[in-house]
């Protein structure tokens, strides 16, 4: 590809957000002068890429610090969509934007994936929280303490903005669900699976029945992955035209959510799929223990994901709905409707009966 073209540098194109992300700016109507390169761990999934859809890449991980650096220094967009706590991965990044604006004076744009659960609390499935957090309320989330899940990798990016090296904006999704569908979907590229409800499902296979964390009260938002996918290319496409138009570094947080269910809910939800897979005879959710919680779920880093799932996650994707005109069509309540194909899954996974 000729170098004129507009250089974006992608990590995560082969994962379950960053993959649908990719394929819409793929079908980007400027997209015949986008020189895109990706950074795929997988040699097969890069060699499918190149021939298949035209994205160069490059045979690598985040743990390859200078390939990051380079690759980062060559784009104008950055779009990383491939870990949301890699602080390595982040400063190899940044240093490569730094350099491009030192060398050139060119500003890039880095679109940063982080979580909702920035704002998680310590409910632990003991209350709904009265709190809801708007990503224009730019002193609320200023209030947050850095040691916010995810917030050491955001407040990096937010300081490259202040610098003036780089114009930087972080995605915030909520829990992304749904099955994704499309070319590189496909062609076996891209990752079909989330996290949260396959996790409760596999648990509760396992277990035998579902289980609630203090009555599972506490709210988690939520946004489908077609609908989230939307709004990264939103910022990508208004970046593109309407730079100026754009808040960045400490107002360029961007909530994705179209509503919120109770893990209560949820958990129920994989209660009547494992009674209807004959896994379980109530469908109604039981008390998990706190050996439960230590043997089923575990840790990331010092975070307990048992306690993560049952935190109130409650936040408003105002900035992107003003600002992108972002509208998402999937509601909060098709969540609830995954949870038959999840259970299906774990039970074929564990080898199980499944009741015809």
């Amino acid at each position: 590809m000729s170098s004129d073209k507009f250089q974006v540098f992608y990590t995560g194109a082969t994962g379950y957000i960053g993959g649908a992300v990719l394929q819409l700016i793929l079908e980007h109507p400027q997209a015949s002068t986008f020189s895109i390169t990706a950074l795929v761990r997988d040699a097969v999934k890069a060699q499918l890429l190149e021939s298949k859809f035209g994205v160069k890449t490059v045979v690598g991980s985040l743990q390859d610090l200078d390939k990051l650096s380079e690759l980062a220094e060559n784009a104008h967009i950055v779009v990383h969509t491939a870990d949301a706590d890699d602080e390595g991965a982040m400063k190899a990044i940044l240093a490569g934007l730094k350099r491009r604006h030192e060398k050139t004076g060119d500003v890039p744009h880095l679109i940063h994936t982080s979580g909702a659960a920035l704002i998680a609390d310590s409910a632990r499935g003991a209350y709904l929280s009265p709190r809801i957090y708007s990503d224009l309320d730019i002193a609320a989330l200023d209030a947050l303490p850095p040691t916010a899940l995810h917030h050491t990798v955001g407040l990096l990016a937010v300081q490259a903005d202040e610098d003036g090296y780089a114009r930087t904006y972080i995605v915030l999704p909520g829990y992304v669900y749904g099955t994704p569908s499309g070319p590189l979907y496909d062609a076996g590229i891209i990752k079909k699976t989330t996290i949260l409800l396959p996790w409760l499902a596999d648990v509760f296979t396992r277990r035998g029945r579902a289980g609630v964390l203090n009555g599972g009260k506490n709210g988690w938002a939520n946004v489908h992955v077609h609908d989230n996918a939307d709004a990264y290319y939103r910022l990508f496409s208004k970046i593109l035209a309407d730079p100026a138009s754009l808040g960045h570094g400490r107002a360029g947080y961007h909530f994705t959510e179209n509503g919120e269910c109770t893990l209560y809910d949820m958990c129920k939800a994989v209660g009547a799929a494992l009674v209807a897979a004959g896994v379980a005879t109530e469908a109604e959710p039981d008390s998990l223990t706190a050996e439960e919680c230590d043997r089923y779920f575990g840790k990331y880093g010092d975070f307990e994901f048992a306690h993560m799932f049952f935190a109130n996650v409650r936040c408003r994707a105002d900035r992107a709905r003003k600002h992108l005109g972002w509208a998402p069509t999937h509601t909060a309540d098709e969540v609830l409707k995954t949870a038959p194909e999840l259970v299906e899954a774990a039970v074929k996974k564990h080898g199980l009966p499944v009741k015809m």
